[in-house]
């Protein structure tokens, strides 16, 4: 087939008055594309490494993005994961992932949580050593103490989560409709307060974790050792959310 060089000789020619050849008006179209090709491959390989620079850096807010959305779409829409235990703050908290509530941090039938230390706040509880087996409930006192060397203040619920275990399984927690009142907090270094709280002997299960509150019927508990440990949310008065309030689980013998 005729050449570019030729090409234009015949067309010279035939300015000119010499006999001109008919050009092929195909073979010209697939030279110029495969002329063209490496440029568009050079530049589409430019592109592919953009977009796969931007996937590096920031893959979490990009996956789950519709094809032909664009990037600017895809950061608009997306919204930080959650896991389970975790929730998502709102967008004034930066999409932050914040602590679950302290009544789920021990749900029925797992492992006790290990919930990092609160700096500087401790809670226990204050039970009788014995109480008796068979479902009933049982009364106690739960104590927070500023155990760090600077003043705190904030608020707290009206009270704490309760949990009982056995081998570190959770037996049961405390659940139902919450006092929608908060308790303030100013506690100078040593100083603690107190919260009334109660247990029940009594065994529940995953299915109890999807409704408010927990069955009627949950079945009661025999004699021997148990442990019980507390929770409690805590917002500073600076209005930033601690980390949950936990503290030592203390020995309890139903009988």
């Amino acid at each position: 087939m005729p050449t570019e060089a030729e090409l234009r000789a015949w067309l010279r020619e035939g300015d000119l008055g010499s006999p001109a050849r008919e050009a092929d008006a195909g073979s010209v179209i697939r030279r110029s594309r495969r002329r063209r090709l490496p440029r568009q491959l050079a530049a589409g390989g430019t592109l592919t490494l953009a977009i796969a620079g931007i996937g590096v850096a920031g893959f979490t807010g990009l996956r789950g993005v519709p094809m032909g959305a664009s990037v600017s779409d895809a950061t608009a829409e997306s919204a930080p994961e959650t896991f389970p235990g975790e929730e998502a703050s709102d967008a004034a908290g930066g999409g932050a992932i914040q602590p679950a509530p302290a009544s789920k941090v021990n749900p029925c039938g797992g492992s006790i949580a290990d919930v990092a230390p609160s700096a500087g706040l401790v809670l226990e509880t204050r039970f009788a050593p014995s109480a008796p087996a068979g479902g009933q409930s049982v009364d106690g006192i739960v104590t927070l103490t500023n155990t760090g060397t600077e003043s705190i203040t904030g608020t707290t619920a009206a009270t704490p989560a309760i949990t009982l275990s056995q081998d570190g399984e959770v037996l049961w927690h405390s659940n139902g409709p919450m006092i929608m009142m908060v308790v303030e907090v100013d506690l100078a270094p040593g100083e603690s307060l107190e919260y009334p709280a109660s247990f029940t002997a009594v065994q529940c299960g995953e299915e109890d974790e999807s409704s408010e509150s927990f069955r009627d019927d949950l079945p009661a508990l025999g004699a021997g050792s148990y442990e019980l440990s507390a929770a409690i949310d805590f917002l500073a008065a600076d209005g930033s959310r601690m980390p949950t309030v936990t503290g030592p689980r203390s020995p309890i013998t139903l009988d």
